[in-house]
């Protein structure tokens, strides 16, 4: 006789205080386990039950608990998340039911187990928390189809033991203490900004850290256990290991920090910053650039001052190219597959306890995307990947490219960012209090963040609309009109009709929104006008940026005086840990005091740089000058190599740059009006001062141009050429396939920053705030952040500000005086030393831009300014808020 589904519950369902006792009779995990599974097998009648656990690799599963199957495999038998049943359960975050396993494509035989004579298989994924722990299954003899009420309460079931699995995986010891410390380390992206723990990974193997572009997981995954154990041992890396572990976590529990004090309004409802792009490490490519790398120190930032925030992004297979150079200069691209097994990446799991996935419907069809997490500090952030089953070729390419393709792609990319983010936060049960808008590549989130409230609240378009915008803070990052999407009619209409449909919008009331003269039929859709007009606070990234950007956009707000455009301004800034290099940063806690990063962004903290003797100030900064002048040799001589030169071409290389000559670098994206050619005015001048025997110069060049930038590409290709100019030959060093490795070491050991971009077309550039972290000094035309930031003594001034409506007089104008600046203040102060051989007036202007810059161009400032004057504000969260009245 059949029980009654309510019957069979009762008679399968475990109960917490079972689970307890059980717990109690062992006080090990491990036992725990095996009563557990004993337990489940009898419940459930089947002849074996076996629990796997996640290894911290998160593409392994380990046997750790079975009955029926033989007990010497527990421990030892291990399958990837591709092999068999068992690992298809824990790929799809969801049960699997097979009633003959024989005839599933995903069965594998696992003879040492013992497994011939079993047919049935049922697994149901184990989560603890919102994360996969492993995989509870049960198996029988007899074929026999599971029904849904018992794939229920097996789920069911697994949720009970779920806090024995997670407890097991971190304290019962299936695997080596020290190999499992080091992969908690290597999933959560905070290894990335502690040096403790980046030093560990590279101390493992040296020359595979840096092989593997200073991946974690890749070289982890590479490192047998045994060989892990016996370099733990011989460095003695152990209490190194233990160290960075307990700090890890101590970070991650902390409850005594900024945000606790200042943005407790947004615990409940947190902050979700939109980003088409995110720079937080090179072993991540899903950046291109300056945009990227601000978000990413953005979201560590917010990490560091707990500020409740969930990042939002798309995930890239093929990320941004890779660079390459002909022999001619000219730049080539090359996109290669991303492996995600490589990355710290998981699924994101919904409020159901399954793998989000989400759709969106357009005119022509529906894209659907999965949901990946990615761990960065405190801070969780979600990456769309429309590479999943179901969708058309097109759009399973979606998301291949960073800003690759055409208008069609774009339009697509940033529906699912912003419409596909918003919805990705609500199937993971998150009610953002505020959305910020980095760029208007995610303008469309406010669109469904209005409809969703018209279908909560039963309201209008119009009802709905004021409530929204008064919680969305709209960054714009740039004055130069190609940096604003704009998309025709038949484009918004063919992938927002939908949308638009939801909203009660006609196809012009809809335009009208993304229009700076919404009666004009023939004006295209732009992203930043939507962003600025469904937005309560907007701003500009630096000051200058502020004023450009109300110019701009005052067509906008008629009957507004330019001063009064409601667009503010934040300057950007950069995340110290990140940017900071080790040998400064041992020098700041000898002079700064220790935990004087966790304040970085008061100027108090800063005065103590004033004390640190000259001489180490100074031979600290050349011992970061020659690692980049290795890295940079060792790079060229690679490039070389695959190009095919000639043996005494790589010869040369080998002993180009020297290390007492003033090292100039410019690395930045090849945009036209960034002007990495302005040094190329007058070449007669040039070659004189790279040669002068005396007082030599010589520079070092990395950077990208737009694969459809055919102008920036033949601005690049005139660098490039300098390398086989007898005349600067070796003091031209273009470095290929600009990363956040690269700008890194470029920015800890440059003597001078050169940054000449067009005034005023610099929206804030953030490269030039890196360096003065460590002690280089800015050569830059007062743009974008330097326009704020130059006293006269923190660096030097190409220029006054000035402008010319003619731009070849503007651009011939700037090129003298970056000679002039050159040859009258930069040289002659770098070269003139005393008879310890040191050139205290460099180092006095050294001292004085770290001590007045490092402060305020700092994320942690940035992130507390937006979180003061943004997200409290637009949550509600302000105490007082006295309006003027008129």
């Amino acid at each position: 006789m059949t029980l009654p589904v309510n019957a069979r519950a009762a008679n399968y369902v475990l109960t917490l205080e079972e689970i307890g006792n059980l717990a109690e009779e062992s006080g090990k995990p491990a036992e725990t386990l095996m009563n557990v599974v004993a337990l489940i097998a009898a419940r459930f009648q089947t002849d074996v039950c076996s629990v796997y656990l996640l290894e911290p690799d998160r593409a392994n599963l380990v046997l750790a608990a079975t009955v029926g199957l033989r007990p010497e495999c527990i421990g030892t038998l291990r399958l990837t998340l591709h092999e068999g049943l068992a690992g298809l359960v824990a790929e799809q975050v969801r049960p699997v039911a097979v009633g003959q396993v024989a005839s599933h494509p995903r069965f594998k035989y696992f003879k040492e187990a013992g497994e011939e004579s079993l047919q049935s298989f049922l697994g149901v994924p184990i989560v603890e928390r919102g994360v996969l722990q492993g995989v509870l299954v049960v198996q029988t003899v007899e074929t026999r189809m599971f029904p849904e009420d018992e794939i229920r309460m097996l789920t069911e079931a697994a949720a009970q033991v779920a806090p024995v699995v997670s407890e097991a995986r971190t304290l019962d010891r299936f695997i080596a203490p020290a190999q499992e410390k080091l992969w908690a380390l290597a999933r959560n992206l905070w290894w990335s900004w502690d040096q403790d723990s980046t030093g560990l990974f590279r101390d493992l193997d040296p020359v595979r850290w840096r092989e593997l572009n200073h991946n974690p997981i890749s070289l982890l995954n590479e490192i047998p256990l045994s060989k892990l154990e016996r370099r733990a041992g011989e460095l003695v890396l152990h209490g190194r290991i233990n160290y960075a572990y307990r700090r890890q976590q101590e970070y991650l529990q902390a409850d005594r920090t900024w945000g606790a004090t200042h943005a407790g309004v947004l615990r409940p409802r947190p902050v979700a910053y939109f980003s088409a792009e995110f720079g937080l490490h090179e072993s991540l490519p899903i950046y291109s650039g300056g945009l990227g790398v601000l978000a990413g120190d953005h979201v560590k930032s917010a990490s560091d001052l707990d500020i409740p925030l969930v990042a939002v992004g798309l995930f890239y297979g093929q990320g941004y190219f890779r660079q390459r150079l002909d022999r001619t200069g000219w730049q080539h691209e090359e996109y290669l597959p991303t492996d995600v097994s490589q990355l710290p990446m998981e699924p994101a799991i919904g409020k159901k306890g399954e793998p989000i996935t989400v759709h969106i419907q357009t005119r022509g069809a529906s894209i659907a995307a999965k949901v990946w997490r990615v761990k960065v500090g405190r801070i969780d952030l979600l990456l769309l990947d429309t590479n999943v089953d179901g969708n058309t070729p097109e759009d399973r390419e979606l998301t291949s490219r960073l800003y690759g393709g055409d208008g069609r792609v774009r339009v697509r990319q940033e529906l699912l960012l912003g419409v596909g983010g918003f919805r990705a936060l609500k199937a993971m049960g998150i009610t953002p209090g505020v959305l910020h808008l980095n760029e208007g590549h995610s303008g469309f989130a406010v669109l469904e963040a209005i409809r969703s409230r018209m279908e909560e609240e039963g309201v209008s378009f119009d009802e709905a609309q004021p409530h929204v915008s008064r919680e969305v803070a709209f960054t714009t990052h740039t004055p130069v009109p190609a940096g604003h999407d704009r998309f025709n009619g038949g484009l918004i209409e063919e992938h927002l009709g939908p949308l638009r449909d939801g909203l009660g919008l006609s196809h012009d009331g809809l335009m009208a929104l993304g229009r700076e003269n919404p009666g004009n039929p023939h004006e295209e859709f732009c992203m930043t006008v939507l962003g600025l007009k469904l937005s309560r606070r907007a701003n500009a990234v630096s000051a200058l940026h502020g004023e450009v950007s109300r110019a701009m956009w005052t067509g906008l707000y008629p009957g507004k005086a330019e001063d009064a455009v409601p667009i503010g301004h934040i300057t950007n800034g950069v995340h110290v840990p990140t940017w900071l290099a080790p040998q400064m940063f041992r020098l700041y806690d000898r002079h700064l005091g220790i935990g004087w990063h966790e304040h970085s962004g008061e100027s108090r903290i800063w005065e103590g740089i004033e004390n640190v003797d000259d001489g180490e100030l100074w031979e600290t900064h050349l011992s970061l000058k020659s690692r980049l002048l290795e890295f940079v040799r060792r790079r060229a001589k690679d490039q070389a190599e695959r190009r095919g030169e000639q043996a005494e071409t790589l010869q040369r290389l080998n002993r180009v740059l020297s290390p007492d000559a003033l090292t100039v670098g410019f690395a930045r994206r090849f945009a036209t009006y960034k002007r990495a050619n302005l040094l190329l005015a007058d070449i007669e001048k040039l070659a004189s001062m790279v040669n002068d025997p005396n007082r030599p110069v010589q520079f070092v060049f990395a950077g990208k141009a737009h694969p459809r930038d055919e102008p920036g590409k033949r601005v690049l290709q005139q660098i490039a050429e300098l390398m086989r100019d007898s005349q600067f030959a070796d003091k031209f060093v273009f470095v290929e396939d600009y990363d956040i490795n690269v700008g890194r070491l470029f920015v800890q050991g440059v003597d001078v920053w050169l940054n000449n971009p067009r005034r005023p077309l610099e929206a804030s550039g953030t490269s030039g705030q890196k360096v003065v972290l460590n002690g280089g000094l800015n050569l830059s035309v007062p743009d974008g952040w330097w326009a704020e930031a130059y006293d006269g003594l923190n660096g030097f001034s190409i220029g006054t500000g000035r402008t010319h409506s003619n731009m070849q007089v503007h651009d011939s104008r700037d090129g003298e005086e970056l000679y002039r600046v050159l040859h009258d203040e930069v040289i002659p102060l770098f070269y003139q030393r005393d008879r310890d051989g040191l050139p205290r007036g460099w180092i006095k202007r050294m001292k004085r831009t770290i001590r007045t810059l490092g402060w305020r161009f700092n994320a942690n400032r940035m992130v507390m300014d937006y979180t003061l004057k943004c997200y409290v504000p637009a949550a509600g969260g302000t105490s007082s808020d006295m309006r003027i009245r008129g």
